[in-house]
C-alpha cells in the first residue's frame, strides 16, 4: 500500500517537472488593469451651509477599443442618508472638452453616462463636473458622500460593469 502511494507521488512530481521544463506549467501573472476606470475629485473638502463644491468625475479608457456607451448612476452613501438635516442638490453639470466646458447632455444625477460624450478613444479620458449646492438651511457638522456604479460598452463588443466607486466626502462646517 505504501509503495503505491510513493509511486503516485513520484509520477505526479515527474509530470510537474516535465511540464515546467517545457513551459507548460501555469505561471503567475500580474492582474491587468480594468478596461475603464472612474475616479472622483472635489475642489474642496469642506463647505458651509449655502456653499458649493465641484465634484469632478473622470472616466478613463484603458482598453485598446473605443468606449461607445456609458451608463452611470450616483447615489448618496448610507451615512449621508442617515443625516436628513443635510440638505443639498446638484445644480449644474458640465463636460470638460479641449474646446472648453459644455453643459451636460444627460438626464441628471440618475443617469450620468450620456454626459461623457459620444466616444472615448483608447487612452483618453472625459471629465464631467457636477456642482453640489448645500442649502442655506442645511444642518452642519456632517459629511456628504456619494457612490457610483457604471457600465461601459466598447467597440469590440465587450462590456464592463464596475463599482461602487466612492467620492471624497465633503464636510459641512457650521458657519
Amino acid at each position: 500500500m505504501r509503495s503505491t502511494l510513493m509511486r503516485r507521488l513520484g509520477l505526479a512530481a515527474a509530470l510537474g517537472l516535465l511540464l515546467a521544463a517545457f513551459g507548460l506549467a501555469p505561471t503567475a501573472s500580474a492582474a491587468e488593469p480594468a478596461s475603464a476606470t472612474l475616479t472622483f475629485d472635489t475642489d474642496s473638502a469642506t463647505t458651509t451651509p449655502g456653499g458649493t463644491v465641484n465634484l469632478s468625475m473622470t472616466l478613463t479608457n484603458n482598453a485598446s477599443y473605443d468606449i461607445w456607451f456609458v451608463y452611470q448612476t450616483i447615489s448618496p452613501t448610507w451615512l449621508t442618508t442617515q443625516r436628513p438635516d443635510l440638505k443639498y442638490d446638484f445644480t449644474s453639470c458640465a463636460l470638460t472638452t479641449s474646446a472648453g466646458s459644455t453643459p451636460c447632455s444627460g438626464t441628471g444625477p440618475a443617469d450620468l453616462g450620456a454626459n461623457y460624450g459620444a466616444t472615448v478613444p483608447p487612452g483618453q479620458s472625459r471629465t464631467v463636473t457636477l456642482t453640489l449646492q448645500v442649502a442655506a438651511d442645511s444642518g452642519c457638522n456632517g459629511n456628504i458622500g456619494f457612490y457610483s456604479y457604471f457600465y461601459a460598452e466598447f467597440s469590440d463588443t465587450t462590456s464592463l460593469s464596475a463599482g461602487p466607486v466612492y467620492t471624497p466626502e465633503t464636510r459641512i462646517l457650521c458657519a
